[in-house]
This record gives C-alpha cells, sequence and structure tokens, in this order.
C-alpha cells in the first residue's frame, strides 16, 4: 500500500485491520495531535472538558460553493418555546425561500414525520410548489423512519446514527460493532428503497475520530459506491464542545476532523456538512471554520432556536457567507427583518442583545458614538442596516449626551435651539439621578420630558 502523502487528493484504503496506524501516520505527516477520548469526557464530569492544544496548524481550504442548510422544523421544534402550527410553518418556509430568493444556496429543510401533523405540514410546504430549499426527512436509523420518509413521497434523509461511545454506551447499551451493524443495515435498506441519505455522525465531538469514525465512515461510503450513490457526512457538534481552531487537537477541532474526513477518505465537500450547537458561544465560529476548512455545507435554524443554547442561526450564515465570498450570490438579506418581526409576531421574544436581529444590534446610545456616527455611520457600524432591512437607530439614556437629544429632536422635525436641548439634557439627567429610570427612553417618554422643558421655558400656550 502506498502510504498517502498530505495536501493531495489520494484516498487512503483500509485493509487488514491497519486503520490506526495508518492515520497515525497521516496525522504525523502533518505533525497533527489527537486525544483519545474513551475514558477522558467521562473522567473530566463533572466539569466541561478540557480543551488542549498542540501548536499545529493545518491551512483552511474554503471550497469553491457554501451551502445553507435548514432545521427549523426539526431541531428548532425541539426547542422548549416551538410547536408550529401548520400555517406558521408555511409563512417562516415562505420566508426562508425568500430568503435563498431562487439562488440555491439554502439548499435544503430538514422535516419529522413522525405525527400526523408532522406530515401534514411537509405536504403543505410540498404544495408551494418551491424549488429551493428542497424538503428533505429527518429520522433515527430505523427501518420505520425510512418508510415513513419513503411514504411522505420524499426521496433523501438525514439518518442520526450516534456515534460517540458515551452514545452507545449510555444511549443504546450497546456495542461499537452491533450499533456499526445496525447502522449498516438501515442504510442499505433506504438505498435499497432510493432515498438519498446524509449520515448524521451525533456527538462526533466527543468520538474516537481515528478508531472509530474514520473506519465507520469508509463503510459507509463503500456502501454509497456499491448503489451508485453519494453519501453526504453531517457532522453534528451534538453538545457545543467543538472549537473551530486549527491548533486543538480530535475530536474537538472542526478544522482537523473535517481535514481528516478530507484527506483520509477523500470525501468531497459538497458532501460534508456540519451542525454546530451554542452551549459553549461557539456555533458560529465553529460553522464558519467548517466553511473555512473544506465543508461545504452548515446547517442551522431562523434565529438559532434550537435545543438548549440552540443552534447556529441561519441569518448569521448568510451573512457570514457574504462577508466569506464577498457577496450573497443571489440570497436576498432583506428577508432577515421579516423573519424576525414574524416570530416576534408567534409572541417568541428575541433577544434584545442577539446580533443581527435583535432590537440593539444596530442600536446606539453613547454620546460619543452617537457624535461620530451622525458625521459618517460607518464609524460604529460595519454594515448598512439596510442590507437586511433594518435601519440605524439611536436611544437616548444617561451616557447619551447633547448630540444624540438633538438627532431625537430633529428626527422629530424641530430646528432645536442650543438652549432647548441643553435643557432636555439637564432634565433627563435629572431623572436618572433620581433613579426614576434604569432603560433608554421610548419616544412617548421623550416627548413628555419635551413638553415639560417647552412649559417650564413658557414656550408653549
Amino acid at each position: 500500500m502506498v502510504p498517502i502523502e498530505a495536501g493531495t487528493n489520494q484516498t487512503l484504503r483500509f485493509q487488514g485491520g491497519n486503520e490506526n496506524e495508518l492515520l497515525r501516520q497521516l496525522l504525523r505527516r502533518e505533525g497533527i495531535d489527537y486525544e483519545e477520548l474513551d475514558e477522558a469526557v467521562i473522567k473530566q464530569w463533572p466539569l466541561p472538558p478540557r480543551l488542549m492544544t498542540d501548536g499545529i496548524n493545518i491551512d483552511p481550504e474554503p471550497p469553491e460553493r457554501l451551502f445553507i442548510t435548514d432545521t427549523t422544523f426539526r431541531d428548532g421544534q425541539q426547542a422548549f418555546y416551538v410547536y408550529y402550527s401548520i400555517d406558521d410553518a408555511v409563512r417562516l418556509f415562505r420566508l426562508l425561500a425568500d430568503l435563498d430568493n431562487g439562488s440555491g444556496r439554502i439548499i435544503r429543510s430538514e422535516f419529522f414525520l413522525y405525527s400526523r401533523r408532522d406530515r401534514e405540514l411537509v405536504e403543505a410546504v410540498r404544495d408551494l410548489g418551491l424549488e429551493w430549499p428542497k424538503v428533505i426527512g429527518w429520522g433515527r436509523a430505523r427501518v420505520e423512519d425510512v418508510r415513513l420518509v419513503r411514504d411522505a413521497g420524499l426521496d433523501e434523509m438525514v439518518m442520526l446514527m450516534s456515534i460517540s461511545d458515551i452514545h452507545i454506551r449510555y444511549k443504546f447499551n450497546s456495542t461499537r460493532d452491533r450499533i456499526v451493524s445496525k447502522y449498516l443495515e438501515t442504510a442499505e435498506y433506504a438505498l435499497k428503497e432510493g432515498i438519498r441519505l446524509r449520515c448524521s455522525l451525533e456527538d462526533v465531538t466527543r468520538s474516537d475520530v481515528i478508531g472509530f469514525v474514520i473506519p465507520f465512515v469508509e463503510k459507509l461510503l463503500r456502501l454509497g459506491e456499491r448503489y451508485g450513490v453519494e453519501i453526504t457526512i453531517k457532522l453534528p457538534d451534538t453538545t457545543g464542545v467543538g472549537v473551530p481552531y486549527p491548533f486543538a487537537p480530535l475530536p474537538y477541532s472542526i478544522p482537523k476532523l473535517v481535514w481528516v474526513l478530507r484527506k483520509a477518505l477523500g470525501i468531497p465537500s459538497e458532501s460534508l456538512e456540519f451542525h454546530g450547537h451554542g452551549d459553549y458561544y461557539m456555533a458560529v465560529p465553529n460553522a464558519v471554520a467548517a466553511w473555512l476548512y473544506g465543508a461545504s455545507v452548515n446547517n442551522g435554524t431562523l434565529l438559532g432556536i434550537g435545543e438548549r443554547a440552540g443552534n447556529v442561526p441561519i441569518e448569521a450564515l448568510v451573512i457570514w457567507y457574504a462577508r466569506i465570498r464577498g457577496s450573497f450570490d443571489g440570497m436576498n438579506p432583506k428577508v432577515i427583518s421579516k423573519i424576525a418581526e414574524e416570530f416576534r409576531s408567534l409572541n417568541y421574544q428575541v433577544p434584545r442583545y442577539q446580533p443581527i436581529v435583535g432590537e440593539n444590534a444596530f442600536t446606539t446610545a453613547a454620546g460619543i458614538h452617537v457624535d461620530a456616527q451622525l458625521r459618517n455611520p460607518m464609524t460604529y457600524l460595519s454594515m448598512d442596516p439596510e442590507v437586511i432591512g433594518r435601519r440605524a437607530n439611536i436611544v437616548i439614556g444617561p451616557y447619551s449626551g447633547r448630540s444624540s437629544i438633538e438627532y431625537w429632536l430633529r428626527a422629530h422635525g424641530m430646528d432645536p435651539s442650543p438652549d432647548l436641548v441643553d435643557a432636555m439634557y439637564r432634565r433627563i439627567m435629572q431623572l436618572y439621578d433620581e433613579g426614576l429610570r434604569r432603560e433608554p427612553l421610548s419616544n412617548e417618554d421623550l416627548s413628555e420630558v419635551l413638553n415639560e422643558v417647552m412649559r417650564s421655558q413658557k414656550t408653549l400656550p
């Protein structure tokens, strides 16, 4: 067997139980370290997993094409908040399609099929006749779940395959051999039924990548070759422990995880998909790293709504797509503001400080910032909010200063004198000093202050 050379497209084939040694050779050529996690994660509990570093970098290799997939109607519905009505889901799906705008960048949307309402929802969105995103099923590695996908008239599904020893041991009370046999049997059944597979390796960032994941994925790829189809490998950072650093070890390093699958098994970029969670604030950085280091596809939900700390927000992926590519390539980012308003209409409280969609995302209160921003919005805005259908906003608080007050007065059709601005400023500061307010003043509050000041100056009849 000819050893694989780093940086080539040669595919490593495993024979005769040499998986570990061959992969160690491959990793050593690049100076890449890895951490055996069979017991390490368990021993670390109850503390969060310790992040080790090996000081060795790998180079980014962004794919030529980047895509976004949606799991709003799957992982998004596993959150505690939402159980969409059919009408709710249809409106959200239309907005998702409007965001894609016929570009084919938001390429797929995953759906549950377990309840009658799930199946009715799938039928309703398919009846819209929209090309993108394509409606696909989601299920466990069970024959009955495959049949649900088939009976719904879908030709593609995400198949959940828990891959960490923690899940195999404590979730299934099983062994590696038994679980692999079950996964392969169910995957073959799906392929025989004409269903394309996106195999989701649940908890891959706490798995034995070298000794278990890579050999198992190779079996999946060989199965796909036998049936003449290309299987997509989905990489879920299920508990959010992954990191975007190329100098961190496996299995935590998203760059190295993508790199090993591409280099060791020759998986093309468009057959690698990342699914992130926000438990450690890393969902978006990890998704960006997945793109930069060779995975074409990123999975997310609208507003990032999902289990525990949520998923990768699709609106963040759209913005980062433009930051990486320099263009939205046909997507319509103005729809982002409409999506946020739709969720508000469903009584979902969008966090005030959430990037892009939160009330404060493009709002300035500090006086010195306002003064500069009024001269040129670029001083404290990195992009024009109009790009996503929003406007910059200035609010008045205890640190806003006279410039903010003058701006507010002019925005409300006045040409204020310095005395009026100064009087309003002193009255607002008095309110805060007296502890009457602990948040920015609303337009109604400011109107009351204005009327009070003007009465005191005897300018009102």
